[in-house]
């Protein structure tokens, strides 16, 4: 029988997965000629590219670790406002760097005190010395000397941040909240509503439709009074990671009752169901992740029910786990492993264009077999960062 323990094997072999495409398909951005299919659908396109289906993962992994995450809390003695409060914490820094990085990408091209590359570089190393889980033996001043280094580091380029044009610069402002600030809310949203309604699938399963209905409301009704509706700054996002915790409670409650295979099979002809239904509400907004579309969302939302299904079965029920044991420190200290490649393209866009590639090797198959080796090389030296305890406690 599958134990349920503090960690679930299965979820950190689908987070490793999921971070190597996320690193993969997000440097396939920057080449040429790659085939459609692995790239993210155009604004107004009717589609769902490989890339498309990496981010709805991610946020449905975030909801399947919030359930075991809490009661490993509790289980080494944490109270309720603990656990409160660790939320609040976790989504406030995702949220911040979400806002940084957000910035970064509005960077103006006029004369500013630093290159937009060069805030990209900052900001990103002061995350780590913010966030970063520094060694128990240390005392807390020294701690903190290196945590008000990052904070500085952080204040200073938002007080010399500049954006927009030259003619008409602008500081820091909300453009959107970014991958790791929508991560952010949904994880606030899913987390706080798991820590007040707890294991009850029926409860939680209404919560998941709710974020669903709102979806369709957005694609159907529209009107401001939607903006109230959305929890937070996620909206149908939420639904992602609302389905993740609805699958560990459920994948739970069976492995305690001793029919985790059973568990693992209804979830599997789960998966299928919800694609389907993805293709029938397909006339609401078409399949689109820039319109967080209730087909984008069903359809997604299946696909990863289906990954939880067949890597439950290899890696929980079979115990097979060495397959992924190169990729595993994406899934263990996934964050560190996140931001690796902003530090990488600040370096490279800083050192000019010669240490660019040349463009042949950033181009169709070869930019993708390009692509693939660099998500690989930076999950190993997650790895390497992980043996010498470097990690962030986000």
């Amino acid at each position: 029988m599958t134990k349920i323990t503090r960690r679930l094997a299965s979820i950190d072999a689908f987070r490793a997965i999921t971070m190597l495409l996320m690193i993969f398909v997000n440097d396939l951005e920057l080449d040429f000629h790659v085939p459609v299919w692995l790239e993210h659908a155009k604004e107004g396109e009717d589609r769902l590219g490989l890339a498309d289906t990496v981010f709805p993962a991610f946020l449905f992994i975030v909801g399947l670790s919030i359930p075991l995450a809490i009661k490993a809390g509790h289980e080494r003695g944490a109270t309720r406002m603990e656990t409160f409060w660790h939320i609040l914490r976790r989504s406030f820094a995702l949220l911040v760097m979400g806002f940084f990085l957000v910035n970064y990408e509005e960077f103006t091209k006029g004369p500013a005190l630093v290159s937009r590359f060069g805030f990209l570089l900052i900001i990103t190393v002061a995350f780590f010395f913010v966030w970063l889980v520094y060694p128990r033996e240390w005392s807390a001043p020294k701690k903190w000397f290196f945590r008000g280094i990052g904070i500085a580091a952080l204040i200073f380029m938002a007080v010399i941040y500049k954006g927009g044009t030259p003619d008409e610069p602008m500081g820091l402002r909300m453009y959107w909240w970014g991958i790791l600030g929508l991560i952010g809310w949904c994880y606030l949203t899913c987390g706080l509503l798991y820590f007040l309604i707890g294991d009850r699938i029926p409860l939680l399963s209404i919560v998941f439709m709710y974020f669903l209905a709102y979806s369709i409301l957005v694609h159907t009704v529209g009107g401001a009074m939607l903006h109230y509706m959305s929890l937070g700054g996620s909206g149908g996002l939420s639904a992602f990671t609302m389905a993740g915790v609805v699958t560990t409670v459920y994948y739970q409650r069976m492995t305690q009752k001793g029919m985790a295979s059973e568990g693992l099979t209804m979830l599997a002809a789960v998966a299928p169901a919800l694609i389907v239904a993805g293709f029938i509400v397909r006339p609401i907004g078409g399949i689109a992740k820039l319109g967080v579309t209730p087909s984008w969302i069903l359809i997604c939302t299946g696909i990863s029910i289906g990954c939880v299904a067949i890597l439950g079965y290899i890696v929980d029920q079979k115990d097979r786990q060495n397959w992924y044991r190169l990729i595993r420190p994406a899934g263990t200290i996934t964050l560190t492993c996140y931001l690796l490649p902003d530090i990488h393209y600040a370096i490279i866009k800083l050192l000019g264009e010669k240490a660019q590639l040349p463009e042949a090797i950033r181009s169709g198959w070869i930019g993708v077999g390009k692509s693939f080796v660099f998500a690989f090389l930076i999950v190993l030296l997650t790895g390497v960062l992980e043996k010498k305890k470097i990690k962030l406690s986000v």
